[in-house]
């Protein structure tokens, strides 16, 4: 990082131009942040409180939980305090945490979710080795090994990114600090290791994308073979959930990532980050709670103890 010792802030992108629109915009990102903040913590409350949710499913499920409710508190606060405040500033060290931990977050979100692809695989397809195979034991080391997965994808990149030199000024284009923006500003002949760096994360992200893929296709022969209409509607049911927030994560990820320069512009880029960023954390609880029964009476039941105690 000596490299860019010169360098004491960056300057983020703000939503708006007027203090006026600021304004409504800190409104904006407020509400969606408490949104979040609630739908996460009422999932998380709900499944400790509640044994019939004791299993691997709710496990990876309240994993994504906590995952989600650190990504999006890593990059809208943030934000939401430049659009109060008028400014635009973070600094040096802020925006190299700011990477460190969306990056983090990030990576073992997307590990979960191919985690949780699997989880579905062996429930539809292999329902008697269910427990053999995603004991509590098997689980506790598929969650660390994602975590772990995160941990040490952030600080790669982090480390990487944040030692090239700077030559191109402060301004990020973009209202949180992101690889692909401060790699605009470093030399050029500085950022070839991070852009192999990026390379190889690419490719391990497509493998999980495979993974999750393959996974669907063997789901979805298994759910045409099952003979009764009740039944392939349960499994389908069961799968629809983590089904919808993986595509949902996935194809605002692939489209921030492989958008045409030709659509490029700075209003863009701000609406495909926020998609990609904000977000799947948003609406997660609402997609899981919306089509899970078990989950919405351990909510119901979680709401009545606290109203009528």
């Amino acid at each position: 990082m000596s490299n860019s010792s010169s360098i004491t802030h960056f300057l983020l992108l703000a939503f708006a131009d007027t203090q006026e629109l600021q304004l409504l915009t800190f409104w904006l990102f407020l509400g969606i942040y408490l949104a979040a903040l609630l739908g996460n913590l009422l999932i998380i409350t709900a499944i400790d409180c509640d044994h019939r949710l004791h299993n691997p499913m709710y496990f990876f499920l309240l994993n994504l939980s906590f995952l989600d409710l650190g990504s999006i508190s890593t990059t809208l606060p943030k934000s939401m305090a430049n659009s109060l405040w008028d400014t635009r500033a973070i600094s040096y060290t802020g925006c190299a945490v700011q990477v460190f931990f969306f990056l983090f977050l990030f990576s073992a979100e997307y590990a979960i979710l191919t985690i949780m692809a699997y989880d579905r695989y062996v429930t539809i397809c292999k329902p008697l080795h269910y427990w053999t195979l995603l004991g509590s034991r098997a689980c506790v080391h598929m969650a660390a090994a994602a975590w772990g997965t995160g941990f040490l994808t952030a600080l790669l990149h982090t480390t990487n990114t944040f030692s090239l030199r700077v030559c191109h000024g402060n301004a990020v284009d973009q209202f949180f600090c992101e690889i692909p923006h401060i790699l605009k500003l470093s030399c050029s002949d500085s950022c070839l290791r991070e852009v192999w760096l990026l390379v190889v994360t690419v490719c391990l992200a497509f493998g999980c994308f495979v993974f999750i893929v393959l996974s669907y296709v063997q789901i979805f022969r298994a759910m045409l073979r099952i003979s009764s209409e009740q039944g392939r509607h349960k499994a389908f049911s069961t799968c629809l959930p983590h089904l919808a927030m993986a595509s949902l994560f996935v194809s605002t990820a692939v489209f921030a990532s492989l958008k045409p320069p030709s659509l490029s512009s700075t209003s863009l880029d701000l609406v495909v980050s926020f998609l990609y960023s904000v977000l799947p954390p948003a609406v997660n609880p609402l997609i899981y709670s919306m089509r899970n029964k078990e989950l919405k009476d351990a909510l119901w039941k979680l709401a009545s103890w606290t109203l009528f105690p």
